[in-house]
């Protein structure tokens, strides 16, 4: 990667590549698991209007695959990934993209579903990677908004917005109005203020995303003071401050790797 593509967000911090302190939520309970690891295209439609960056890989599903392989592999991947999303959250970027690589060395299909390495590789400059993993998971899932976006991101710090809006992934409805609007903001260009704007009064998650979405379209423009304002503005907000999202969590972890402090 040449150079002037580094200079286009600052470079992560020691807090992207370690763990960082205690105020980060605690993130992963023993109950906190679900049968998600592999869904069809389909199933996946039904859950647009929940975010699932909310949803962990359940160690139980791998077991489906160990009665039909006779193997572990599968099983261990689905811990590696767990453990994976558990250092994202904690804020060792680094940590989580060795697990999720892992992941895949156990069990290669896990490549195509693995959005949450894709997002990792963008904390760490990867940017060529990340896209390509984007790429790949939305070869998988063609409705999946969030990762037509971040493969834009990825690709925006590649080659500018320009050319990056030129290669923009087309994918399905969003059924949630927030990610619909945002999608059009980075596919054709648009107001983030305006996103922002329209669920300032609306339901807590729409707000949190329309913050979140602002301050990484922001970002892509390279006006780092605007992306500043928003992603602190959704890390404060009520459900970036209390869910359990994965992108609730995303948030502080960009912050921290900009240095930028959430008073």
């Amino acid at each position: 990667m040449a150079a002037t593509h580094n200079l286009l967000i600052a470079t992560p911090s020691t807090t992207c590549l370690q763990i960082t302190s205690s105020r980060h939520s605690p993130l992963i309970s023993a109950n906190h698991t679900n049968n998600n690891l592999f869904l069809s295209t389909t199933q996946y439609s039904h859950l647009n209007s929940i975010s699932r960056r909310l949803f962990l890989p359940s160690v139980s599903v791998s077991g489906l695959f160990d009665a039909l392989t006779g193997g572990n592999s599968p099983r261990e991947a689905a811990i590696a990934i767990r453990r994976g999303m558990l250092l994202f959250r904690q804020g060792d970027v680094l940590g989580s993209i060795a697990e999720f690589d892992k992941a895949i060395e156990l069990d290669p299909r896990q490549k195509a579903y693995l959005w949450q390495r894709g997002l990792s590789l963008y904390y760490v400059n990867r940017f060529e990677e990340g896209a390509e993993q984007f790429r790949i998971d939305v070869a998988q899932n063609p409705n999946d908004t969030e990762e037509s976006i971040w493969c834009f991101l990825c690709e925006a710090q590649l080659y500018g917005v320009d050319q990056a809006r030129t290669r923009f992934l087309q994918v399905g409805r969003d059924s949630r109005p927030v990610m619909r609007e945002a999608y059009q903001m980075f596919k054709d260009g648009g107001d983030p203020e305006k996103l922002v704007a329209a669920f300032s009064n609306g339901r807590e998650n729409e707000y949190f995303y329309a913050s979140l979405y602002a301050g990484l379209y922001y970002e892509s423009q390279k006006k780092s003071d605007e992306a500043k304002l928003h992603l602190i503005a959704a890390c404060k907000s009520a459900y970036g401050s209390r869910s359990d999202d994965y992108m609730a969590s995303l948030a502080k972890v960009h912050c921290d790797c900009r240095n930028w402090i959430i008073s």
